[in-house]
């Protein structure tokens, strides 16, 4: 791939009215692209104190503006006026006080693309008022009460996390709805209000831990969920130790300890190559084989499985009787090479697996550098730091490696006045004759053909659908993954998708991905270099047959550079585990967790993917053709880590708060038990302690010291129920948010697919009801609602098919006959079902 000559965002205009993290980090990444972004600070400065503040304000023009004075309000108009993007994250209606608001600014910059991040939809009247500290969003949808099964059978509630999710979730979602608003406005010249509820995208996040199959057949329970069902029904307690709960664990899906101490994390589960490969590589397969493990396809009914198997290796989970032999060997064969050896061992296997490490590790590791997914910039306040590098890029762009320092926040004004004069030479694009149809998508028209699987590829296209793009997914005519992996997970990540079974490896798959390869705009694969070389996807072939498509290329380890560990291949939790996540959340390296249970980092890296479509169909409406646009998990993975992914020659230790027990970053910043449950508090203590000594009737010194100040106000909060203290503390602006469950969030916001559905409803977070899904199980998921338009329009993607159900249509559309389909099916080329049931039962 030739080097880019001009940034994908050359030429577009940001100004960045956000603070704290989800508004810097939207104009961050249109930054990170090549956007001209001016970000405006109060008068006092940044609001938010953190190192952090250099990485979410790097390459931007600072300037800090009193919006209640004339001379500085209108200079933060005649920046709108001249600009094609303005970013903020204030409450509901601040900005229109300010007279910044979007219907004010519709009428001196139409074409202006406006985002809004509040913490709680405008139209949501219960919540939308609340003063939205990450902590209070966590709190009100139930992040912190259902944060994975392995705190709940330890019995932790409630389960703090340090990692701003929702602002990282948000913040992609919002910097992927900007570069799709300027793809349609290329076109129509109309600007847009985008608002991005930061509640709801948190929401989306998690989907895969709030998402409800009922009826869902017991083979699909892992053992910590069955423990916690016996629990229950037998009115037992959770309260499982640390090292109890490992026992609970699958053995392809588990830390073991290696010689050197240090542990190590296989997930290899679920997939027809990978646990056997994982024995091999430890050289327990023949003796494992000769114990008599089942090895059946796990899309057979669990009837037709063969007599007296209760499990297959090639499905997750095991039974508890296999789990406990394969541990206790893999226990044993780990202890015999250090961690780092056996990541070396794995990784050339192409076997999923890693060493764990701590966040300062991994900042400082030959990959992590090499690949540029960490970049070591000189910073003038910090000197040379180590930062996370780009979220998404688009290959052959080599500025995304040669990051401009970040800009220190200043009151001096010339140097914006200075890059005002040249936006005025510029004129912004207007709005073309007539208004564009109310029911135009922005993808209408936009074809993608979708080769991913699991969670993180498949949720990019899902992403995708429901601005108009039609997908075409196509799996391998032979499944390689389980029912788990592909059908599950496949209900909220294949909705609005078409489904081919079709081997590409074959020479009639080959001769069919041609034909579409002409047809289609975007080719997505989760795949590493290697895997790409193997299906013959080069640049040069796609070049060939479609000058304008974009390849989206979406891996594990992958960076703008490749590295030692570029080509080997790794899940979500593989990335929690070496980039430090999972040693914070468990409180070390002795004592690791898996970050909530599914899609931490894995849905957050398909909107990062998504966003770099975005990013490359800007550049493709300006005439610069197709592109290879990338993202990667390990980009995922240091994004909801910001607050702590810099490194620098006197920093403070990596001490912030981690673990199971710990409630909060500080006294003024964590769960608090009340008389009748647990409330999340949060102040900003520069400037609300006084207000919180009033508000509690407490002397000021009673809070000088943190410890102190912690003690007293656990005391206090005991004695009252949460909702007096929500009372009294909402009379003074500070954040006082009740524990919600996840499930009590579900029923109190379901909407029916029978009925229609409003995704722009009043309330933040919806869930949809699906009573005839095709799986023939009633299924609860989330709304796609985290994205709000007022022009555009946002349809509900359709449920998800059964896997091959498009087969046949597409092989004959694409000029098959019925003998060739016939043929090619009785060949094993394609198919139109891996199994009877949608749902193996």
């Amino acid at each position: 791939m030739k080097a880019i000559q001009q940034r994908p965002l050359s030429g577009y205009r940001v100004v960045d009215f956000g603070q704290y993290i989800a508004g810097p980090a939207v104009a961050m990444m249109l930054a990170d692209q090549g956007a001209e972004v001016v970000h405006i600070d109060p008068p006092q400065g940044p609001r938010w104190d953190n190192p952090a503040d250099a990485i979410l304000n790097r390459g931007k023009q600072r300037v800090s503006l009193d919006l209640h004075r004339e001379q500085d309000l209108q200079l933060a108009l005649d920046l709108i006026r001249h600009a094609d993007v303005l970013v903020e994250n204030f409450r509901p209606g601040v900005m229109a006080r300010l007279g910044l608001g979007v219907e004010q600014m519709k009428l001196i910059n139409p074409s202006l693309v406006y985002l809004s991040l509040p913490g709680f939809a405008e139209q949501d009247l219960e919540y939308a008022g609340l003063p939205a500290w990450e902590g209070i969003i966590a709190a009100a949808v139930g992040q912190f009460t259902d944060m994975g099964l392995s705190r709940v059978l330890m019995g932790i509630t409630p389960s703090f996390s340090p990692l701003p999710l929702a602002s990282a979730y948000a913040s992609v979602l919002g910097a992927t709805a900007v570069t799709l608003a300027l793809f349609d406005r290329v076109k129509t010249g109309q600007g847009e209000r985008i608002e991005v509820p930061i509640a709801a995208a948190l929401m989306e996040g998690l989907a895969y831990n709030s998402m409800h199959i009922e009826g869902l057949p017991e083979r699909y329970k892992s053992l910590r969920e069955r423990e916690i069902e016996r629990r229950r029904t037998n009115d037992l307690p959770l309260n499982l130790h640390y090292a109890d709960l490992q026992e609970f664990l699958d053995p392809f899906y588990r830390t073991y300890v290696c010689q050197d101490g240090r542990p190590f994390y296989a997930v290899c589960c679920s997939h027809t190559r990978h646990p056997i490969g994982c024995l091999k590589v430890l050289g327990l397969w023949d003796a494992v084989r000769a114990a008599g493990i089942p090895t059946h396809s796990p899309y057979l009914d669990v009837a037709d499985w063969p007599d007296g198997a209760e499990c297959t290796l090639l499905s997750y989970p095991l039974s508890r009787e296999w789990a406990d032999l394969v541990s206790n060997r893999m226990k044993a064969a780990f202890q015999t090479k250090p961690a780092y050896e056996w990541q070396r061992l794995f990784g050339e296997a192409g076997v999923p697996g890693c060493a764990h490490q701590l966040t300062s590790e991994w900042l400082a590791s030959e990959h992590a550098l090499q690949s540029a997914s960490v970049l070591e910039v000189e910073d003038p306040r910090f000197g040379t730091m180590r930062q996370l590098g780009n979220i998404c890029w688009l290959q052959g762009d080599t500025a995304v490696t040669e990051k401009q320092p970040a800009q220190s926040p200043s009151t001096d004004r010339a140097a914006v006045l200075q890059l005002l004069a040249s936006w005025r030479e510029r004129a912004v694009p207007q709005p073309t004759a007539g208004e564009a149809p109310a029911a135009r998508g922005w993808l209408d028209g936009i074809k993608i053909l979708d080769l991913t699987n699991v969670i993180a590829g498949p949720t990019i296209a899902c992403t995708l659908a429901r601005f108009g793009a039609e997908v075409i997914s196509i799996d391998p005519a032979k499944p390689a993954l389980d029912p788990w992996n592909t059908s599950v997970f496949g209900m909220q990540a294949n909705q609005g998708k078409q489904s081919v079974l079709l081997d590409l490896q074959s020479q009639q798959g080959q001769a069919v991905l041609d034909k579409l390869l002409m047809q289609v705009d975007v080719i997505t694969i989760n795949g590493s270099d290697a895997q790409l070389a193997r299906l013959g996807l080069s640049v040069e072939r796609l070049q060939r047959i479609n000058p304008e498509l974009i390849l989206c290329q979406f891996d594990a380890y992958g960076g703008p550079k490749r590295g030692p560990r570029s080509d080997q291949p790794g899940y979500d939790d593989l990335v929690q585990a070496t980039t430090g996540i999972m040693a914070r959340f468990g409180g070390g390296m002795q004592t690791p967790e898996e970050h909530a249970h599914f899609g931490t980092i894995d849905v957050l890296g398909g909107y990062c993917a998504a966003q770099a479509i975005g990013v490359a169909l800007v550049k493709r409406a300006h005439g610069h053709g197709g592109s290879v646009a990338r993202s990667s998990l390990v980009a995922a993975g240091q994004l909801i880590q910001l607050p702590f992914m810099y490194d620098y020659p006197g920093r403070t230790p990596f001490n912030e708060p981690s673990g199971r027990e710990v409630k909060g970053a500080n006294a003024f910043y964590r769960c608090y038990q009340a008389q009748d449950g647990w409330f999340f508090l949060a102040l900003d203590q520069a400037t609300q302690l006084q207000s919180l000594c009033l508000a509690l009737d407490l002397a000021d010194l009673q809070l000088a010291d943190n410890q102190e100040a912690e003690q007293w106000l656990e005391a206090l909060f005991r004695s009252q129920p949460v909702s007096h203290w929500q009372a009294r503390l909402s009379e003074v602006d500070i954040g006082c948010q009740p524990l919600a469950r996840m499930s009590q969030l579900r029923e109190s916001s379901l909407m029916s697919s029978s009925t229609g559905i409003d995704l722009n409803g009043p309330k933040s977070v919806a869930f949809i009801d699906y009573p005839d899904h095709p799986s023939g199980h009633r299924v609860t998921l989330i709304a796609p609602n985290s994205i709000r338009l007022s022009r555009a329009r946002v349809k509900l993607p359709t449920a998800m098919p059964k896997y091959g159900s498009h087969t046949r249509v597409m092989l004959e559309q694409l000029g098959c006959t019925t003998r060739d389909i016939e043929q090619m099916i009785e060949q094993g080329v394609a198919a139109d079902q891996w199994a009877e049931r949608y749902l193996p039962m």
